[in-house]
């Protein structure tokens, strides 16, 4: 297996809640020797609008028609470098194009792995990018948040609902596109049943494979 350490790479992973894919991305981040970036790194973005973090995730969670926010956002282009803490200033898409902005700025210093933030579409036109969605039975996800977060099975279901329909709404909003259509990635893969430990080698293996192919194809 060839060394990747001289590459620049992207790999982003989507998730369903409760499916351990935060975990498994991190075990990643630590095997491929690459940063890990995921809701923490809402922090500049939270002090660029002057707003906390629950903020931030409830306006990316309204429903909003993606198009006229977007023209909206133009017409009011460089007003999101600094807004007011008034959540009904800030739109969803405007806090997507900061996300991506950020982000595209850290994947061009370096190779990272990124959790949510519809990475798949932000970075989708870049060829040393991989796309990875981790999926697991309703019935699985639940008994792994009960447990991880000490809730009831009724709390656990309600959490992670909750938290599945306000990512959807957020990808919906900035793509036109579900999160689970799996024409998005490279790789949807099921860990019903599984530690995120055991599977993280067998990822590794495909990741090196595809993109020892993508930078072969480059030269």
């Amino acid at each position: 297996m060839n060394d990747l350490t001289d590459k620049k790479f992207i790999i982003t992973i989507n998730r369903e809640c409760g499916s351990g894919g935060g975990k498994i991305a991190r075990l990643l981040g630590e095997k491929l020797g690459v940063k890990v970036y995921d809701r923490s790194m809402l922090d500049s973005i939270a002090e660029q609008f002057d707003m906390t973090i629950e903020h931030i995730e409830r306006v990316k969670a309204q429903k909003t028609n993606w198009w006229s926010d977007f023209c909206q956002f133009y017409k009011q282009f460089g007003a999101f470098s600094h807004t007011p803490n008034d959540e009904s200033k800030v739109t969803p898409i405007k806090l997507y194009n900061a996300e991506a902005e950020l982000l595209r700025n850290l994947a061009e210093k370096e190779s990272c792995i990124i959790i949510g933030r519809a990475g798949f579409y932000i970075f989708r036109d870049y060829p040393n990018a991989l796309h990875l969605l981790i999926i697991a039975k309703r019935e699985a996800r639940i008994d792994r948040l009960s447990k991880k977060q000490n809730l009831t099975t009724e709390e656990a279901a309600k959490m992670a609902d909750n938290v599945d329909e306000a990512r959807d709404t957020f990808v919906k909003n900035v793509s036109g596109s579900s999160r689970h259509d799996a024409r998005n990635y490279n790789l949807t893969l099921d860990v019903t049943g599984l530690q995120p430990e055991k599977v993280v080698d067998p990822l590794i293996s495909y990741i090196h494979f595809m993109l020892e192919r993508i930078f072969k194809n480059r030269n």
